[in-house]
């Protein structure tokens, strides 16, 4: 099969193209045919070694962690699903940019969803959906969400909205109408953002998701006057001194069949800033980088 590779530590221009074996599904596993892949953070800092020290990983890699494919082949012991479902779902740190993936979480694809939308979600909704479950029930509480037009901001809009918060979202005023397009109140990130949730929110904000480590972290805990009504999964650094709870991604069918069920009622669709074709493996790569994106990039295979 084709797939990006690189076989060292090192900046995009590691990632190349070239035929690598067919990888087998184990037990409980499934493997499927790619579509499309997700590109997120941590595949460039797993890529350039920034990382290596929490997820070492063995030369050479192929990077990615989600994608959307058909199913092509099944461990044992694998239920609810059959050779030719389109499934969207994550696999290890590593290995999604390929033709061909072995995945340990999935879920059915909705209908609704394009394969770049199936693509860019299965990531962004268990990250967004870990962040969330440990601030508890959001029902009739206001969420304030730093970093809310990237690819687990905006997942995260989308379904604290649906388990009906009211959500306040920080962001550049150039996806401020995006904000509001995802059900969102819009502010601007940064100095004053107290005085301005203030006026956008004089009851007061009930809790707080971080995405973005910005440096906000304290802020935030100011703001809801808890550390424990505050996540992040961004901070890792400066969640566990100010008490905040820090959430993880996690491979998790269940999570993903609950993204996948609000995408076929029209409540969640992962938002895709740009895709790229694999041969431009190199300029998605820099393209998340560079940071700021509103939603996700993903790359066809």
């Amino acid at each position: 099969m084709r797939a990006v590779r690189y076989h060292e530590y090192g900046g995009v221009e590691t990632l190349v193209v070239e035929e690598v074996p067919d990888p087998h599904p184990g037990p409980g596993e499934i493997r499927v045919r790619v579509t499309a892949a997700g590109v997120n953070p941590v595949d460039w800092k797993v890529r350039s070694g920034a990382v290596r020290e929490v997820f070492p990983v063995d030369l050479p890699a192929i990077p990615g962690r989600e994608v959307v494919g058909v199913v092509d082949g099944m461990g044992e012991g694998v239920r609810g699903v059959s050779v030719g479902d389109r499934v969207f779902g994550l696999g290890g740190i590593t290995g999604a940019t390929a033709e061909l993936v072995v995945l340990s979480a999935w879920a059915h694809a909705p209908a609704t969803w394009t394969d770049e939308e199936a693509a860019g979600a299965a990531l962004a909704s268990v990250t967004a959906m870990g962040g969330l479950e440990v601030l508890g029930p959001l029902q009739g509480r206001t969420l304030l969400i730093e970093g809310a037009a990237g690819g687990v901001g905006s997942a995260a809009v989308e379904i604290a909205v649906a388990r009906g918060a009211t959500v306040i979202g920080t962001a550049g005023e150039r996806n401020h109408a995006f904000l509001t397009s995802l059900g969102a109140v819009p502010t601007t990130y940064g100095t004053g953002l107290a005085e301005r949730l203030a006026t956008l929110a004089p009851d007061g904000v009930d809790i707080a998701l971080d995405t973005a480590a910005s440096g906000s972290l304290a802020d935030l805990v100011a703001i809801v006057g808890d550390p424990a009504r505050v996540s992040t999964i961004a901070d890792s650094l400066n969640a566990p001194f100010l008490g905040v709870r820090l959430a993880h991604a996690v491979n998790d069918s269940t999570l993903l069949a609950e993204a996948a069920e609000l995408g076929r009622q029209g409540r969640y669709t992962p938002r895709i800033e740009r895709t790229y074709p694999i041969e431009r493996i190199a300029d998605a790569h820099a393209h998340s980088e560079r940071g700021h994106t509103r939603g996700k990039v993903v790359v066809r295979i």
